[in-house]
């Protein structure tokens, strides 16, 4: 019998789930680029893909609130603010990166059957800006329910931003002629099953809550050197409602002290529900992944979540924070404008 091993998760304990969690998967998963399972070496970054954006979004809860519509209706709400935004990069370092849309949107997001207007909180100091809450109503009346709009919110708009910037990808079997120039990379799963926007857009996976490989699979993940990927291959959700092309990709080797997959990330683009095509803008994306991802990956003495976090992300969620505005100073901007408009003083 081999002796017990116990090895680090790379990631801090304040994260939740932390970086590995292998929970089971019960959809499909099956080869379609090669049935031949072995690392697959990376390729250069091509000449005519001058441009990636790395996309990202973060969503805030403000405030939960009771309403009184004044025509006789209460239910719960909530202020909330998300924000959406990308870094706009060359992947051959010629040029230095930049932020792009990086914009906080406010809503109110409100039960069924409430009707609102929309919510102004005018500052006492001018030089702090306006800020704009606009009424959207719920799935449901459930407290939990603001709080999921503003995720979908979010994530709508990402997807948006995401596939306004990336070349065009056709998931069919005409010619694909035309040469990727732009990419997006967006950060976490393609997770919105909606409609495919058709950009050459990459969801990268920073943490391995899920085993998609069987056991006679898995171990690849431990040997893949920096930069080398597995073979693509198409997976279908348990439900039938999501397919992805998705593969592998390490980033750096793993410490000896942590797990074995540490280092590697899980990448995915939109799929037609048959898997019977594989389109060539996908395999020209997955093999140029593992030399851009190195390059952009973070560093352990810089960021806790490397080398997963990439360095433009990173940055990326300073601004974004910044564009959202201090967290208490906008909680106490709230309850201003509620004492304002609504207190003993307002009703008198």
């Amino acid at each position: 019998m081999p002796p017990m091993k116990i090895r680090l998760d790379p990631w801090p304990v304040d994260f939740e789930g932390g970086q590995l969690g292998l929970n089971a998967f019960d959809g499909d998963l099956i080869d379609i680029e090669t049935v031949r399972w072995a690392a697959i070496p990376p390729r250069a970054i091509p000449e005519q893909l001058h441009t990636v954006y790395v996309v990202d979004g973060k969503p805030r809860m403000e405030s939960r609130v009771f309403v009184e519509d004044g025509h006789g209706e209460t239910g719960v709400g909530g202020f909330g603010a998300f924000v959406v935004g990308a870094v706009n990069l060359c992947p051959h370092g010629s040029r230095a990166a930049e932020l792009s849309d990086v914009r906080a949107s406010r809503v109110l997001a409100h039960a069924p059957g409430l009707r609102l207007d929309p919510c102004d909180l005018s500052p006492r100091d001018p030089h702090t800006g306006r800020l704009h809450y606009a009424p959207v109503v719920t799935a449901s009346a459930d407290p939990l329910a603001p709080q999921h709009k503003l995720q979908a919110l979010m994530l709508d708009a990402e997807q948006e931003l995401s596939h306004r910037y990336a070349s065009a990808v056709p998931l069919d079997e005409q010619d694909d002629r035309e040469p990727l120039s732009t990419l997006t990379l967006q950060d976490g799963t393609l997770r919105r099953s909606g409609v495919n926007l058709g950009g050459a857009v990459v969801g990268y996976v920073k943490t391995m809550q899920t085993q998609y490989l069987t056991a006679d699979r898995v171990g690849l993940l431990s040997t893949l050197k920096p930069g080398e990927r597995t073979p693509i291959m198409h997976l279908k959700s348990e439900s039938g409602k999501t397919t992805r092309f998705t593969w592998y990709v390490r980033l750096c080797d793993a410490a000896f002290y942590q797990h074995p997959m540490s280092g590697v990330m899980r990448l995915e683009m939109y799929a037609p529900e048959e898997p019977d095509f594989l389109p060539p803008a996908v395999r020209a994306v997955a093999n140029l992944s593992g030399t851009l991802l190195c390059k952009l990956g973070s560093k352990a003495h810089k960021d806790p979540r490397a080398p997963q976090n990439l360095i433009p992300t990173a940055a990326l969620e300073h601004a974004m924070g910044r564009a959202m505005g201090s967290p208490e100073l906008v909680t106490r901007r709230i309850r201003a404008h509620i004492a304002q408009m609504y207190g003993p003083e307002a009703v008198a």
